[in-house]
């Protein structure tokens, strides 16, 4: 069965965008990824799509979208960023907490760090899911 996780952080702008993107990437279609936010912005932060795309991965097709218990249900594993109790908790769902500075109001440099910490845990998820 494919694993399914779900990344969760407030304006599904940044963060949790960028470790959706990271983990399709990575896991090559072997795990099912979504991303949502809690209260969603109505658009990427420019400086994260800037960051991917230097890794040559295009997100300009993305926007944010608005967490639904339903995106819970199903899901292996839920990683949030940032928000708190406003993800609903689902009875044998796995959450992790992944502690990240949202890249709001920081510089290119800031995200790029921000990019390789988020890849660094996405990779370390991946072979969880997949070994």
């Amino acid at each position: 069965m494919t694993p399914r996780v779900l990344f969760v952080c407030v304006h599904n702008a940044g963060r949790s965008q960028m470790a959706a993107v990271l983990l399709d990437h990575h896991a090559l279609g072997r795990i099912q990824v979504l991303s949502a936010g809690t209260s969603p912005s109505s658009e990427l932060h420019p400086l994260v799509v800037a960051a991917m795309s230097e890794w040559g991965i295009d997100m300009s097709d993305r926007s944010p979208t608005p967490l639904a218990t339903s995106d819970v249900e199903g899901c292996d594993v839920v990683v949030t960023m940032g928000c708190g109790d406003s993800c609903p908790v689902v009875k044998g769902v796995r959450y992790e907490d992944w502690q990240l500075d949202d890249p709001s109001g920081q510089d290119l440099e800031t995200v790029r760090k921000l990019r390789a910490e988020i890849d660094a845990r996405v990779r370390t998820l991946v072979s969880e899911l997949l070994d």
